[in-house]
């Protein structure tokens, strides 16, 4: 028997640690087969940042049934990887931490898998939290299941939720609060149970599958993946992938691979119901469709949520431009972005009428960042520009988009908070207190609000803030805002800083650089006090002189600098700013780097 269920939650709620425990504790793996933490966040990026980016799947054996897991992203910014999933599964198993409650993307994936008809369980984790409050987040749930079928006007809908109980952490489950448990078994039996129905199977023997993702085997070529809704698929057999476009690509299926635990097993064929890896074709895309030549019948396309952020890409174009990288051209790297957006639909790939230039447009900007950063450690260099909100325009109207802040956060930071947002053109909606020393906001703000606000709200609230969006609707513009309320500190010449220079210029604000750092001319090299820009000259080194007196040389002590990140310093720059992106070293910069060819006074936006 066969069942294919996505876990999936808001970020940081618990799912990749319960994929963990659920594959340990099942009948998968061998008693002396060990896996480390997190084992299904198998990408590099994905273990540093301890978040999940892209879906993956896993199989679990238990009481002869056989369950096809996909662990999916818990950011909104990866939101389009939990709508592909869920064309996959015929079941959902929604987690919920037991203090936070459900907060924004727990919202997104339930919309989703309600508007598809697919049936949803729900596991309240971290259960031995100091602070739980479970009863007060199961109301929150059921209000929340309420206020979905009730948009979506849906007449027929179960609102008997089945509720678990658990702590992925400690590894036990159970079904009522009351019960004695030890191990996840309860959530195991839960997933073969007769609430989950087993695949939707068309009748009819010609292959039918939807492509819903791509890889790549150096050994077989490109890949795809999907769940087959119709047929059989049979190693050696001549099948077309339709494509959308007037010419369908005819190939001959050399490999076929199921999920087998952690890895991948090959077989001669797969029935039905079946999420498998097809190889044999080129140029295949997400959203395609696997068919038998007899029977051309294409499913309908994957949509997604259309993206709210777009930026622009360029060559590297300053001093010193190819002492890092290995691949330079704009050719190469538009073939990394044009990649990139055939392996995630939620990213949308364009040229411009500038050949060094092009523009990438995704859900947010941590997804856009983590692209760059994918694309610099394959040895690129590039530049990128500011994201900017996607605006629409509607009789005559400028419309642009507004997103649902939530936020959990100390108390004493209420203040703060509020005032940012409100220079940011937000407005409050809710304010409800979250325990004894903790506040939930909801604020309704602009989406370019948004931008570069995360690194101050983590400053803002000491690191103990909570905070997560939504994409609401478009509305009206709200008003030009300044994109940061400080200026830059640039360079006005090329040269290595000193610590002399860099010392001496404490009290123009925060410094970027270190003593030591090359700079050219246009480089910023920290942010400014004031409002505007200003030029300075980091290399500036001391005059030598004959007088050595004990209280003649200052101690030189500079406080430390911040590591910058590639979302960071997106978030930070300005419209009329690059971040020069290397395999070494991120540097910001304006675009126009000579300082009689620039103003130093900034408009908004």
């Amino acid at each position: 028997m066969l069942k294919n269920i996505a876990i999936v939650a808001h970020v940081d709620h618990g799912k990749t640690t319960l994929v963990d425990g659920l594959l340990k504790q099942s009948d998968t793996l061998s008693e002396r087969q060990e896996i480390e933490d997190r084992v299904m966040d198998s990408g590099e990026l994905e273990r540093e940042r301890g978040i999940t980016i892209t879906a993956k799947n896993c199989a679990i054996n238990w009481k002869n049934y056989k369950i096809n897991l996909l662990d999916t992203p818990g950011h909104s910014d990866f939101g389009g990887e939990v709508e592909r999933s869920l064309n996959m599964v015929d079941g959902v198993l929604l987690l919920v931490d037991a203090s936070e409650g459900p907060l924004p993307q727990t919202r997104f994936v339930l919309s989703k898998a309600i508007e598809q008809g697919i049936k949803v369980g729900v596991v309240i984790n971290k259960i031995d939290r100091p602070d739980e409050r479970i009863s007060e987040v199961i109301q929150e749930i059921e209000d929340l299941f309420l206020d979905i079928v009730t948009f979506l006007e849906i007449e027929d809908f179960d609102l008997q939720i089945p509720f678990y109980y658990a702590s992925a952490k400690l590894g036990f489950a159970k079904q009522n609060l009351e019960d004695e448990s030890d191990n996840l078994h309860p959530i195991l039996d839960f997933m073969i149970s007769d609430f989950f129905p087993v695949p939707k199977i068309e009748e009819g023997s010609e292959i039918q599958m939807l492509v819903t993702n791509l890889t790549y085997s150096s050994y077989l070529g490109q890949q795809v993946v999907g769940r087959i809704k119709r047929g059989t698929a049979e190693k050696n057999k001549q099948y077309i992938l339709t494509t959308g476009k007037e010419k369908n690509i005819q190939f001959k299926l050399s490999a076929i691979h199921i999920y087998d635990a952690l890895g991948m097993k090959e077989v001669e064929s797969a029935e039905a119901g079946e999420i498998v890896i097809l190889s044999g074709m080129e140029g295949a895309h997400i959203g395609d469709t696997v068919c038998d030549p007899t029977k051309i019948d294409p499913l309908t396309r994957i949509e997604v949520d259309p993206p709210t952020v777009s930026v622009t890409v360029s060559v590297n174009t300053s001093p010193g431009a190819g002492t890092q990288g290995e691949y330079l051209t704009g050719r190469k790297l538009e073939e990394m972005l044009v990649m990139a957006a055939r392996q995630n639909v939620s990213l949308q790939y364009s040229a411009t009428d500038d050949p060094k230039e092009f523009e990438l447009k995704g859900r947010g900007e941590l997804q856009l960042a983590i692209v760059f950063e994918e694309i610099r450690r394959k040895g690129y260099e590039l530049m990128v520009a500011r994201p900017r909100v996607l605006f629409l325009q509607e009789d005559g109207r400028k419309l642009e988009p507004y997103e649902e802040v939530v936020m959990d956060i100390p108390m004493d930071c209420v203040g703060v908070i509020t005032e940012t947002l409100s220079i940011r053109k937000g407005k409050m909606t809710s304010l409800n207190p979250m325990g004894e020393d903790r506040n939930r906001l909801v604020f309704e703000i602009p989406a370019r609000g948004l931008i570069g606000f995360r690194s101050r709200f983590l400053t803002d609230t000491r690191g103990e803030g909570i905070l997560s969006t939504h994409f609401l609707e478009y509305r009206d513009y709200a008003g030009d805002m300044l994109s940061r309320q400080n200026g830059a500190i640039l360079s006005d010449r090329p040269g290595k800083a000193t610590g002399y220079a860099l010392f001496n210029l404490l009290s123009s604000g925060k410094q970027l650089i270190t003593p030591g750092d090359k700079v050219y001319e246009g480089q910023i090299v920290g942010e400014h006090t004031k409002k505007n820009d200003i030029n300075v000259n980091p290399v500036r080194e001391k005059h030598l002189s004959s007088m050595r007196t004990a209280g003649k040389d200052e101690n030189i002590i500079l406080p430390p600098v911040p590591t910058l990140t590639i979302e960071k310093a997106m978030d930070w720059i300005d419209n009329d700013e690059w971040v020069e992106i290397t395999p070494k070293i991120i540097r910001l910069r304006k675009k126009v780097l000579e300082k009689n060819k620039r103003s130093t006074i900034r408009l908004g936006s």
